[in-house]
């Protein structure tokens, strides 16, 4: 929570200075009382007090009313997630021959269909959302859409095929977005923010270098966010051969770093899961800070009256 009128946060000297003049006053009654006779004398002399909590919780009450009136002028707000209206987002998915490795049960290409059906589902709806695939080459499957069915269709249609193309899977991804954003400039509207995600768990061995790829997504102002997916020790069986296929999470990390993106490693197909949902949030929401003051003005009447409510009940009089 914040506040956006921070400047009256000073009154709350006043209250605490009405609470400290309270405990003042409260130890003087108890010392003038001391002074007097017996008690046996007081007794007689002196109506019978009122319990202390009787005196207090009245005060109390007050204080805190005042409390949150003055919090109320300071106009608090909290932190609230909005779906963002207007938005293109690229899924690019490596499928290279490495992503039938078993490593990440029951392969990383089946567990990485599982882990973008959840991005899928947590993208607001008015979202485009766009699918790319790349091996040796990069082709964009679904254009950006807010279908969701076609994604989800086109994800579970994920083929594997020889060698990695990471920088053409960007471009890939560039293309797709430049479609969209062209239209909104045609019809002389703003464009909308983009972004790309791309999982890949290797590294490139064909087609232009990530870097030319990083910079044209930089120049477009477009972040890429990469996910390093799959283990250290992942091998694939070639006709019976174990063939080592680590993830080169550097090069993953450079992409995103030189983007303005977020870089993420998963190990498993969970991790990959809650990555994604994670993704989805930060990409598909935007913060907003919305105004709680009726809250507070709302508690801060309903504890004075309650205070007064209870000061005529105990002294016949307003506190």
């Amino acid at each position: 929570m914040t506040f956006l009128s921070t400047h009256w946060l000073w009154l709350l000297l006043a209250v605490a200075a009405l609470l400290a003049a309270h405990i003042v006053t409260s130890l003087r009654r108890a010392r003038y009382a001391a002074r007097l006779a017996s008690a046996s004398m007081l007794s007689s002399v002196l109506p019978i007090r009122p319990r202390w909590w009787r005196r207090h919780v009245p005060a109390a009450l007050l204080l805190l009313s005042l409390t949150g009136m003055v919090l109320a002028l300071a106009r608090p707000a909290r932190t609230e997630l909005v779906p963002r209206e207007r938005a293109t987002i690229v899924l690019a998915i490596d499928v290279s021959n490495s992503m039938a490795a078993t490593d990440i049960s029951p392969s990383r290409l089946a567990a990485a269909k599982q882990g973008a059906q959840a991005f899928v589902d947590q993208l607001p709806p008015k979202i485009n959302l766009g699918l790319v695939s790349f091996s040796g080459t990069a082709a964009v499957l679904v254009p950006p859409t807010t279908d969701r069915d076609a994604v989800k269709a086109g994800i579970n249609g994920l083929q594997l095929g020889p060698a990695t193309a990471i920088g053409e899977g960007i471009y890939a991804g560039l293309t797709a977005i430049n479609t969209v954003s062209s239209q909104f400039v045609n019809s002389g509207q703003a464009v909308p923010p983009a972004a790309i995600v791309l999982l890949s768990d290797g590294e490139t061995t064909r087609g232009r270098p990530n870097s030319q790829a990083a910079q044209a997504a930089k120049d477009a102002h477009i972040p890429v966010s990469t996910i390093a997916y799959g283990t250290p020790n992942g091998t694939l069986d070639v006709g019976g051969q174990l063939i080592p296929v680590p993830v080169n999470e550097p090069a993953l990390s450079q992409i995103a770093e030189q983007t303005g993106g977020s870089h993420h490693r998963a190990t498993s197909g969970d991790e990959l899961t809650s990555i994604y949902k994670g993704l989805g949030s930060s990409i598909g929401y935007r913060k907003e800070f919305r105004e709680i003051t009726d809250q507070f003005v709302a508690t801060s009447l309903g504890l004075g009256l309650a205070a007064a409510a209870l000061s005529l009940a105990f002294s016949r009089r307003l506190p």
